[in-house]
């Protein structure tokens, strides 16, 4: 190549690259993708949710934005959560991120907090409790998306673990990132009115007819899925089980005289009785043992059944 040819050879703009091979639209065909998805989940995600926090619950299209999936990922901001979630037959790779403040909400009113009674929580990393029971939430939104979409029979939206967005692992340099929009939703749980957004690449989206589910059929169906899941997360929570044993009655007077070394004897004299508890409910009455080295407590009888066990520890 002389010097006068290669002074003739420029870079392929890559924003034209992506528009001739349907990775990239303009703002007028994804803006009217992501306002029929938007009133999708206005009109469905409501009742998903609503069903089992008790609530009222408002969901609302609040726009859209474009640009590298990256990029749209990072300005949802640290105390966002994210999930990655996967679809067969319509999208290999989107992601739902949330605003936390609605969920630490949703998470205090499923443990029996009165809507009218919280305040406003500032935003925040979630702790791994809250991820567990705020999962459900991104499950709700991706069954909704999958209705809508027509991912085809028998798909079952994959939704990974949320993370929090601070945790979030940064992208892989090896790997370029893609043209995608945000569909920006608001959702209003007692007195937070939050952000949730659907980031999908604009190349699936160019492709996909939104329809919306079959009346009150689509809509029961989508919120027995999500109580499916709530039921299947909140059991599979850790919890965190305290044992209470009574001891002796001493007086004040001896009490404030126990020093390093004292005894204080059980109060019952041959199987010790054990209440065992968690979120202050009690939960089991136990006695007292030992297996090894450690020292257990064997269940004798329990506060109720096993529906009973969970409403006490949601409660």
């Amino acid at each position: 190549m002389t010097m006068s040819t290669a002074s003739n050879v420029h870079a392929f703009d890559k924003r034209l690259l992506a528009r001739m091979v349907g990775a990239l639209g303009d703002d007028k065909a994804i803006g009217r993708i992501a306002l029929e998805l938007g009133q999708v989940l206005s009109e469905f995600l409501p009742d998903v949710l609503q069903s089992e926090t008790g609530s009222d619950i408002t969901i609302a299209y609040a726009g859209f934005r474009t640009g590298l999936r990256n990029a749209l990922i990072a300005d949802l901001g640290d105390a966002a959560v994210v999930a990655d979630v996967s679809l067969h037959n319509w999208c290999p790779e989107f992601q739902i991120g949330c605003d936390s403040p609605v969920l630490v909400t949703l998470v205090e009113i499923l443990l029996g907090a009165e809507p009218t009674t919280i305040d406003e929580p500032q935003p925040r990393s979630l702790s791994k409790i809250e991820i567990d029971m705020a999962l459900p939430v991104f499950h709700g939104i991706a069954e909704v998306v999958c209705s809508a979409v027509q991912a085809g029979a028998g798909a079952e939206p994959v939704v990974a673990r949320p993370v929090n967005g601070a945790e979030r692992a940064g992208p892989d340099p090896a790997i370029e990132d893609v043209h995608a929009a945000a569909i920006d939703m608001t959702i209003g749980l007692g007195p937070v009115l939050s952000t949730f957004s659907v980031i999908v690449p604009q190349s699936v989206l160019l492709k996909t007819k939104i329809v919306s589910p079959d009346g009150a059929g689509g809509k029961q169906k989508m919120k027995t899925e999500w109580t499916e899941h709530l039921e299947e997360q909140v059991r599979r929570s850790a919890v965190t089980l305290e044992a209470r044993i009574r001891l002796e009655s001493l007086t004040l007077n001896t009490i404030s005289r126990l020093q390093p070394g004292d005894v204080i004897p059980f109060h019952d004299g041959q199987d010790v009785r054990v209440e065992v508890n968690a979120n202050g409910r009690d939960l089991y009455v136990c006695e007292f043992g030992r297996a090894g080295s450690k020292y257990t407590v064997r269940i004798k009888d329990t506060h109720g059944s096993e529906q009973d066990i969970l409403r006490h520890i949601m409660s």
